[in-house]
């Protein structure tokens, strides 16, 4: 699972053609060792969402280069056949909201995802309550979603973006409901992860309470990224 992290090169979306085309990536630039968590920043409308959907190959980019762990995935054209079983296996998503699904107890929404790839269910469970373990909510395992709170809820999708271990872990604005202890929380929760899982991650986020904890920090501004060294400030 460590391999290259995520490597970004070049990488150009276009929405439109002809005089209404709109250039929302101009060229991005973009690396995240196995392990680390880094910070991606920008205002509105300067293209973080456009390219966490090309990274997470939820959209086709126009051109450039895009590598996953050991996977060249993208090279002006996509280079593997099954999007849906690359979202699956190769990356993890946590967002802003949980997405719990909500007839489902925290263990099963978990496991989902490892059992649709083929792991056998009880080793999907197994797999799923060594991650809650790991996130301090084992205790919560056959609780039903409405019976958790925020941060709990946020832990549990943490959790399912990890099970099926992926080289790569996206995250947009994952603390912004949260308050400062909570935020953190997450944070300190994520940084554990990408160590323990050699997992790199990216988080998109406006929130000022985290950006200081991050090492490294991509801001992305007309369609460009700039990459500037954090504070990497540590988590009490």
């Amino acid at each position: 699972m460590a391999g290259n992290g995520i490597r970004i090169e070049g990488l150009k979306k276009r929405y439109g053609a002809g005089d209404t085309a709109v250039d929302a990536l101009k060229g991005v630039d973009m690396q995240v060792a196995p392990g680390e968590v880094v910070g991606l920043i920008g205002p509105s409308g300067s293209g973080k969402s456009t390219l966490l959907k090309c990274l997470g190959a939820v959209i086709d980019p126009t051109a450039g280069r895009m590598q996953l762990g050991d996977d060249l995935i993208y090279d002006n054209d996509w280079k593997v056949r099954d999007l849906r079983a690359l979202r699956r296996d190769k990356i993890g998503f946590v967002f802003q909201a949980p997405y719990l699904i909500p007839f489902l107890d925290v263990t099963d929404n978990v496991a989902l995802l490892p059992m649709l790839a083929g792991v056998p269910n009880r080793e999907a469970r197994a797999r799923a309550l060594d991650l809650l373990t790991a996130l301090d909510v084992q205790h919560r395992a056959r609780a039903m979603p409405s019976q958790l709170s925020g941060g709990e809820q946020q832990r549990v999708a943490i959790a399912r973006g990890l099970v099926n271990r992926p080289p790569v872990i996206l995250a947009d604005e994952p603390t912004a409901p949260l308050d400062s202890e909570r935020a953190l929380s997450v944070i300190r929760i994520l940084n554990d992860m990408a160590r323990r899982y050699d997992t790199a991650i990216i988080v998109v986020t406006h929130d000022e309470k985290i950006i200081p904890t991050f090492r490294r920090i991509y801001h992305i501004r007309d369609g460009l990224t700039h990459e500037e060294q954090g504070e990497g400030r540590e988590i009490g």
